[in-house]
């Protein structure tokens, strides 16, 4: 499992990997880690088995989500429900194995972005320190939650911040930065909260609130990386403490998704501004959309 990691962290570097090195240590780590655990478990975890073709379909899906992620900050929303209707996961192990599974996704992502000075970290210190409680609240309240509510509020901000973000897109956004600490905090509550309740991550949240208030769509994704890492932390801490974290799970999500993230992070940085934010506008109003749909 360590060898993928470190290939993946060189291929986000300029450090220079071959493609082959790249593929084995993927391949190899992924293969060592499936092959040393049960596929049927049944002491406090429910049994979940999962024909070839599924896995096939469920890993295909976490490296699209690892890209979406990287590129944009937001496509965590798509990983729980592939998790309930592709492998059949209950609702509350897939939120707790995804939370956990962000801790990995959000370091590599974190530290492509800050090689790239695209991080403020002084936004995103203060934002750090209002999610880690809001997504310790968000898991004890998780286990006995109804989120139909949660998903239809969620849905409807997201497709809002959409619209935003396309009406702004004809100009170029320069961003006007929060100032006040408390405010920083304020939100970073609110996105751990809801990051932690529907297992999406910070990014779900702070991207559209980011770029509905015309903060550039890079600077947006690039603290949506940093938020990650304490949201997953306490999220999982939660989890841990009042419900159930798969831990085998989430390190199987992880180790495909950091390879996504890697590959997404460096595509957002050859991208255009104007043209990743009309990118952004629209997987917004796409994702709201279809959150919406389910509903219904």
């Amino acid at each position: 499992m360590v060898s993928v990691f470190i290939a993946t962290l060189k291929f986000s570097s300029n450090e220079q990997v071959s493609f082959n090195e790249f593929r084995c240590a993927w391949v190899t780590s992924l293969f060592a880690s499936y092959a040393s655990q049960p596929f049927e478990q049944r002491e406090n975890t429910q049994t979940i088995v999962i024909d070839l073709s599924h896995y096939l379909l469920l890993a295909l899906i976490i490296m699209f989500v690892g890209i979406m992620i990287g590129a944009i900050g937001v496509g965590g929303v798509l990983l729980v429900p592939a998790l309930i209707h592709v492998a059949g996961i209950e609702i509350h192990i897939a939120i707790a194995a995804c939370m956990f599974s962000y801790a990995f996704s959000g370091a590599v992502g974190a530290t492509i972005y800050a090689r790239q000075g695209t991080i403020r970290w002084a936004t995103g210190l203060w934002l750090c320190l209002g999610a880690m409680p809001g997504a310790y609240l968000g898991a004890f309240v998780v286990s006995g939650l109804a989120l139909r509510t949660i998903t239809l509020v969620i849905a409807l901000f997201v497709v809002l911040a959409g619209l935003h973000a396309m009406r702004d897109s004809q100009n170029k956004a320069h961003g006007h930065h929060i100032q006040s600490k408390i405010l920083l905090v304020l939100i970073g509550i609110i996105v751990g909260f809801g990051s932690a309740i529907s297992g999406t991550g910070g990014p779900l949240l702070l991207v559209p609130l980011l770029v509905s208030m015309n903060w550039p769509a890079l600077t947006a994704v690039g603290l949506s990386q940093v938020i990650q890492l304490p949201i997953a932390a306490l999220a999982t801490l939660g989890n841990y403490l009042h419900g159930e974290v798969d831990v085998k799970l989430g390190l199987g999500i992880a180790m495909i998704m950091v390879i996504g993230v890697a590959i997404g992070a460096r595509l957002a940085h050859r991208v255009p501004g104007l043209l990743l934010r009309r990118v952004v506008a629209v997987v917004l109003l796409a994702v709201g959309a279809s959150m919406l749909w389910q509903q219904f």
